[in-house]
């Protein structure tokens, strides 16, 4: 399989824009689903249907559906709402553990395989705009417990689970899709409360890890987020020996987008993301991975990543993705 290939394997793109018909033929590595997505329950199962048959190689058919503020099948409930994180952790195990098997199971019934949740930040700010509810708690071993039951139910259901945001955006003051948010925490400090529960969550084999678009001072004195530097990426896979695919909040985001379209992509690449997310599939954005893979032809450190990265997709889709192939 050509680099080619292999590079549009690292991208999960949305449908608006309409470009993603063709990056499928090219070897896409999945589409990510919003409520603009999902008018009813029969137009989304063909939606699905159709983006499979058109695949070349098997796609992560992927959505944020935490329940309370980030669900995206409004249209299809008519006002049936689930619970985020913290209320639904409130309620009990029991009743997190049921209603996460109902939405694994809806998902399931749509055709999906890959749930970006659950949502493993501590949330220690509570002027946080952007997590506050999406967090099971404030406290460290609640959000540990909330996270591992989650996660341990979508996989028995048959759907990926992603641990976001690494390395914990629960002490941020603004919000990422506006802004580079800055985390001023010692790195002590943060491995005892923000990233321990990834450390959990790693030694009970979560397969995908979401990472955050913040400036972390621990890692980058300079102002470079989470998500494109090296030291926390490394961090990810040496201190806390994770294995599988590590991939881009959406980079359509302010957080990241001041950086450039390809100089923010390539800087993943090189940092050692394995996957992009982008909410649409624009001609741009066609345009820079075919520029990419033209550019890895010749730059041996861009060829490494892609392949390393290509590998990591690859076995994840083995596991999880490929038996569901066929309807």
């Amino acid at each position: 399989m050509d680099i080619r290939t292999k590079l549009y394997q690292m991208f999960i793109l949305g449908t608006e824009g309409g470009e993603y018909v063709s990056a499928l033929r090219q070897g896409l590595g999945g589409i990510i689903f919003f409520t603009r997505d999902i008018e009813s329950t029969e137009q989304f199962q063909k939606l699905v249907k159709d983006i499979k048959s058109m695949a070349t190689i098997p796609p992560f058919l992927s959505i944020d559906q935490e329940g309370g503020r980030v669900e995206r099948t409004e249209n299809i409930h008519h006002g049936k709402k689930y619970l985020s994180a913290k209320y639904a952790y409130e309620k009990g195990e029991n009743f997190l553990r049921h209603q996460t098997e109902e939405i694994a199971q809806e998902l399931k019934s749509y055709g999906l395989n890959l749930n970006f949740a659950p949502c493993i930040d501590v949330n220690t700010n509570p002027d946080n705009p952007i997590i506050g509810e999406r967090a099971f708690s404030s406290n460290v071993e609640d959000v540990i417990s909330g996270g591992r039951l989650v996660s341990f139910e979508y996989q028995k259901n048959g759907i990926i689970p992603c641990a976001k945001h690494y390395p914990g955006h629960g002490d941020a003051n603004t919000d990422s899709h506006l802004t580079l948010p800055e985390i001023n925490i010692p790195l002590e400090e943060m491995e005892k409360t923000h990233i321990k529960p990834f450390a959990a969550a790693i030694k009970d084999g979560i397969e995908m890890i979401m990472a955050a678009h913040l400036h972390c001072t621990c890692f980058e004195k300079e102002n470079i987020p989470t998500s494109l530097s090296k030291n926390a990426l490394t961090y990810l896979r040496e201190k806390l020996g994770f294995k599988g695919v590590i991939i881009s909040d959406d980079m359509i985001m302010k957080g990241v987008a001041a950086f450039g379209l390809q100089d923010a992509c390539e800087m993943g690449i090189r940092a050692g993301l394995n996957m992009f997310i982008y909410r649409n599939s624009t001609p741009k954005i066609i345009e820079m991975i075919e520029s990419i893979a033209q550019k890895s032809a010749t730059d041996k450190e861009l060829q490494t990543n892609i392949e390393l990265s290509y590998e990591k997709i690859i076995q994840l889709k083995l596991c999880s993705v490929t038996s569901e192939w066929v309807d």
